[in-house]
């Protein structure tokens, strides 16, 4: 997890420009991306995303993992490690909060969000930040943005930054050795869901798996832990999205 500004290579100077760019066009941005490669594409690529948003700091998250232990969920960050901290939970509250229809309304939609008043924040920072959220595959991220108190973040802008970042991530794999998270669910907690999904309830699938009731309903929490869903119809939609039924 690179939780500090990263220090890029030599074969990546060009991308030290990014950061410094200002206002660039759509066109040069683009260029940008294209020019950078190498271990630190991940958070050059980023670091242009920042600052073509006209933004000063980035966190790139999972955010189907917000609601796990851990700061496992995120995936590169140049903001203050206490702040990231403090968001956690926060972020893993809100998110939920949130059904699956909306989160899927949510996508590349921006959205502004106030940080917590207890937090400590880099000078000149405001307190609002910018949430983009965005699918590759089954995987769900968000990019959140802070920015300068006087900064005023474009919508068209955030929208390109949405969409660039989803290829960000792509080309970069950053999902890769979490990806298969959405599929670690268990031979019996599968059956679970494909009865679920089949309108049968928890005595009906306890007398056809040949269990008990308490064990269908463990192994039913279980699947809804994994999927970070909070009831049985957001789990069968998260199953039929990921092909799961």
């Amino acid at each position: 997890m690179d939780m500090q500004i990263s220090q890029l290579s030599k074969g990546d100077r060009d991308a030290r420009l990014i950061v410094s760019a200002g206002a660039m066009s759509r066109e040069q941005l683009i260029l940008q991306l294209n020019a950078v490669s190498g271990p630190a594409y991940l958070q050059a690529g980023l670091n242009a995303l920042t600052s073509y948003a006209g933004a000063s700091h980035y966190l790139l998250v999972r955010s189907d993992l917000v609601q796990e232990s851990g700061l496992d969920f995120v995936i590169s960050s140049d903001w203050p490690f206490d702040l990231v901290r403090r968001l956690a939970t926060e972020l893993a509250s809100g998110y939920g909060r949130i059904g699956e229809l909306e989160k899927c309304m949510a996508l590349f939609q921006p959205s502004l969000a106030l940080l917590p008043d207890d937090v400590s924040l880099p000078d000149g920072v405001g307190r609002q930040y910018h949430a983009l959220t965005f699918n590759v595959g089954r995987t769900r991220f968000s990019l959140l943005l802070l920015a300068s108190e006087a900064a005023v973040l474009l919508p068209e802008r955030l929208r390109d930054v949405g969409l660039l970042a989803g290829y960000l991530a792509s080309s970069t794999r950053c999902f890769e050795g979490k990806l298969e998270r959405d599929f670690d669910l268990t031979e019996r907690e599968l059956e679970c869901l494909f009865w679920i999904a089949e309108g049968k309830t928890s005595d009906e699938i306890a007398m056809i798996l040949g269990i008990s009731r308490n064990t269908i309903n463990n192994y039913i929490t279980s699947v809804m832990r994994k999927t970070a869903t909070k009831t049985r119809s957001e789990a069968i939609a998260f199953a039929v999205r990921n092909n799961l039924v």
